[in-house]
Formats: C-alpha cells, structure tokens, sequence
C-alpha cells in the first residue's frame, strides 16, 4: 500500500496550483509549514469542498456532486464511493485528532493521523504510515499558525516545512460540502465502535445534502449534522454478517428528532462530550456477500428542512 500521506500530497500541490480558480489562499509560515485556506478568510467554494474531501480521504475515495430535494427544495448533494473503506474513511477522513494550539482550536483530519498511529482504528485495521511530508486538515474558525505546525511537526515526526495544513471553518461552503461527504465514515466509525472487524467492509457509498453556510459557528455544526443524521444515506458491502447493525443509523440513538444544535448546547459545546451514537447517517444498507441485505433506518426531511431554514 502507498502512503496514504504522500498520495495527499500530491491532491494538496494540485490545490496550489489551482488556488486562483479554486478561491483558496496559500499561505507560508515562518516555520517553513504550508496553510492552505479553503474557508476560513478565503471564499472556498464548491469545488474547493470536493477537492478537500479528496485530500482527507488521501485520493482513495470518488466525490462528486450531483442534485436533490430537501423536503420538495432543490439542494446540492454530496456523493462518496471507496472501495479502500477502512484505510481511506478511518485512517485518513475521520476526523481523530483535537489540535489545540496558540491561535487555533479545532478538530484534525487526514493521513497525519496515519504518522502517529494512536488511535484504535489503525490497530484494527493494521496500518501506519511512514513519509517525510504529511497533511492535516484542519476544521476551525482561525487559520492555524506556526504553533499548530509545530505541533502536527513533533506528532508526526516530520520537519515543520513538511507540514500541509488545509484549513476551513465549519461555517463555509467547503466545510458543508467536505461535512455532507462524511455519512459512509460514520456508519463505518460507528460499525467499528459495536465491535465490526472494519477490514470486512468491502465497499461503501453514500450521500447527504451540502447545508446552507452559517457564519455562527454553533448553527453550522447543528446543520451540517443535521445534514448527515436526517439526510445521510449509505450502502455499504460487507464479508461477515453481524447482529448490531441495526444500531448503526441515527435512528438508533436516544437523541434521535433532536436538532444536533441543541445536542450540542447540552454538552456544553464539547465536541467530545457528544454521544458517539448521535454521528450517524439517517439511513444505512448493509449488504453481506453470500448473505442478507438489511435495509435500516429513514430520512426525516421535516427536521432537516426546519434546521435547514426552510
């Protein structure tokens, strides 16, 4: 297997090239790290959100846009095909890593987790990455800065300069489309989490609407939530068969109907202190090879219209 950081490298140089037409700004820092703005002070944009799903999923993922109906409105959607599951959805776009850093507080994605290897899912699965360079995305309402660098540098044990940082704020256009392309993540995430060997899903796919930007940072991660446990639809292939994957879609957790928003507020807005059952798609097909199709869960356009303003 290639590295999954390298292969983000080269998605990230292709986003340098085009920052011009993308609206994303490039930004060197002192320490020789590379910031790229997809939509924190840049405009970003649609394509840029897709571009930025690509490289959080290290190259190994199909996105692309296609339109819907939120409850009779015409809205973009987000599609997501891999047939790298586990390496492209757990490894590299899960968003695992809390970056804390003078400046800047927000939550980390991409193959930079890959480097450091901490989390569970890479023993599961079995991989750890080793190369010079690394990429982390970054979801914030600042633009990280050298600190930031510093640290993802010393985790990941690479130089500062090796360092890429794509950052977006969950209220932009980038931070709904890279959001809306998360739903086939979190039926895996939560498949892992009821004890599912990940490396026994062969394939997944899945969609979810883009939500409306919000500048209020609160809103936009109610809504872009919202758009994935209301609106998230994911199919995915799997060798083994299990007896928890009922409890995989949204409409299996206890806040199931409760705007994420509100979720949110009840945690104090600690992202970690949210339960792990509320990220979930509203609606998950498992398909077991030689075996049975489980078709579990719904949509509930009522609840994503109100959140979505409609």
């Amino acid at each position: 297997m290639e590295s999954l950081n390298r292969m983000a490298v080269e998605l990230v140089d292709e986003a340098i090239d085009f920052a011009g037409e993308l609206n994303v700004d490039v930004v060197e820092l002192d320490s020789g790290a590379t910031v790229l703005d997809f939509g924190v002070e840049a405009a970003g944009g649609i394509e840029a959100g897709l571009l930025l799903a690509e490289i959080q999923t290290a190259g190994l993922a199909t996105i692309q846009t296609r339109m819907d109906e939120v409850a009779g409105t015409p809205f973009p959607h987000v599609e997501l095909t891999t047939d790298k599951p586990a390496l492209a959805l757990l490894c590299s776009q899960k968003a695992g890593w809390e970056l804390v850093a003078e400046g800047v507080d927000g939550l980390g994605s991409g193959p930079a987790r890959a480097l450091v290897g901490e989390e569970a899912e890479f023993e599961a699965v079995g991989y750890y990455d080793e190369f010079d360079l690394t990429v982390l995305a970054v979801e914030a309402a600042t633009l990280p800065g050298d600190a930031a660098a510093e640290q993802v540098a010393d985790r990941a044990g690479v130089a500062p300069s090796g360092v890429f940082m794509p950052a977006y704020a969950t209220g932009s256009v980038a931070g709904s489309v890279s959001a809306a392309a998360r739903a086939p993540e979190l039926a895996l995430f939560r498949l892992f989490e009821l004890g599912y060997d990940p490396t026994d899903v062969v394939s997944a796919a899945g969609s979810a609407p883009v939500a409306p930007v919000s500048h209020d940072e609160g809103v936009a991660m109610g809504r872009t939530n919202d758009a994935l446990a209301y609106g998230g639809q994911v199919y995915l292939q799997v060798r083994e068969d299990f007896d928890r994957f009922d409890e995989v879609p949204s409409t299996a957790a206890a806040e199931y109907d409760t705007p994420f928003e509100r979720v949110f507020e009840d945690a104090d807005w600690d992202f970690y202190e949210v339960p792990e059952s509320v990220f979930a798609p509203a609606q998950v097909t498992v398909d077991v090879v030689d075996g049975p199709t489980y078709a579990l869960g719904e949509t509930n356009h009522d609840l994503l219209a109100e959140s979505f303003g409609l």
